[in-house]
């Protein structure tokens, strides 16, 4: 049986299913055929009929020798009816699902200017290999990534970002520990190794920006370790040309120094770090506004297909 939460909100709202049964008895002049296609008793059909009445004010329809017909106030009301129907159907659709193939948008991505080196490069191929229309951003973590999220005038953020809490979600991506990036012709380390004892007394770079480096600088000071810096950077950008024309030493994320070892052919080595440092977990972030939005899921499956390493695959035994 019906009840009253059939009417929604003020009397002057009619409930879908009542707007689904005047345009039925419109088309099919039939209380008897109405219900079969809703799947309702002829007695419910009738009380929904008596609920229209009582709130358009107009019998709607009425009994002849053709069936049921409308009234002159039911044809004036059938289009705005059926138009109300199609937009309620609009809204119960599914989002429609993000193709990147034909996109043409952009998206924010707040990460560090690490990640415009280990991370930015492989994700901007990716993108133009299947996303050709898509337009990618980089900017910067700062104490407006937050809002910016929230807001939408940012996509996602990567990196360590604790300030990021309530009201967003995050999927880790990698873990990073920390080594020591040298000169590969350091003339008092060369293929030795680097110890604690080397790690004090020579000289460093210091890189002064992000999260971090205050971790880094946390467990110096617990260790009791101090470093003679000779130079001081607001990031990574500039790091190996600086690290392979001298001889000093920069205590950076393993993913960054492997990345600029790696691309600066034979001139920097990596050490494992003498110092014990904490590591840490890179994550990707986003708002909880923009969790379902096909074009945020898109990209976040994006960068964890591309970042986040893939489990080992069991092999049966020989």
């Amino acid at each position: 049986m019906d009840n009253d939460d059939d009417i929604e909100g003020d009397a002057s709202l009619l409930s879908s299913k009542l707007l689904r049964l005047f345009d039925l008895l419109y088309s099919t002049n039939s209380v008897t055929r109405a219900g079969e296609a809703m799947g309702q008793s002829q007695p419910t059909v009738s009380n929904w009929l008596g609920r229209l009445r009582r709130q358009l004010g107009d019998e709607l329809f009425v009994r002849t020798t053709t069936g049921m017909q409308p009234t002159p106030r039911a044809q004036e009301l059938i289009v705005p009816v059926r138009e109300a129907l199609a937009a309620l159907r609009r809204v119960a659709a599914p989002a429609e699902a993000f193709a990147p193939s034909v996109a043409t948008r952009r998206f924010r991505i707040c990460m560090t200017d690490a990640s415009h080196i280990t991370l930015l490069p492989r994700l901007l191929a990716h993108v133009r290999a299947v996303a050709p229309g898509v337009r990618l951003e980089a900017a910067r973590i700062d104490e407006q990534t937050a809002q910016a999220l929230e807001s939408g005038e940012a996509d996602l953020a990567i990196g360590l970002v604790p300030q990021l809490e309530s009201g967003f979600y995050q999927q880790v991506l990698y873990p990073q520990d920390w080594v020591c990036l040298v000169n590969a012709r350091h003339p008092r380390i060369g293929l030795k190794g680097l110890g604690l004892r080397e790690y004090k007394v020579e000289a460093h770079v210091g890189i002064v920006g992000g999260t971090g480096a205050q971790l880094l600088e946390a467990a110096l000071q617990r260790q009791k370790v101090e470093r003679r810096v000779l130079l001081e950077l607001p990031g990574f950008l500039g790091l190996a040309a600086v690290v392979s024309t001298t001889d000093l030493i920069a205590t950076v994320p393993r993913h960054i120094g492997e990345t600029l070892a790696s691309s600066g052919g034979s001139t920097l080595k990596v050490h494992d770090c003498p110092v014990r440092v904490p590591p840490f977990t890179v994550k990707q972030h986003w708002h909880v506004r923009y969790h379902q939005d096909p074009a945020s899921r898109w990209l976040r499956t994006v960068c964890e297909e591309l970042f986040a390493p893939k489990p080992l695959k069991a092999k049966p035994r020989s």
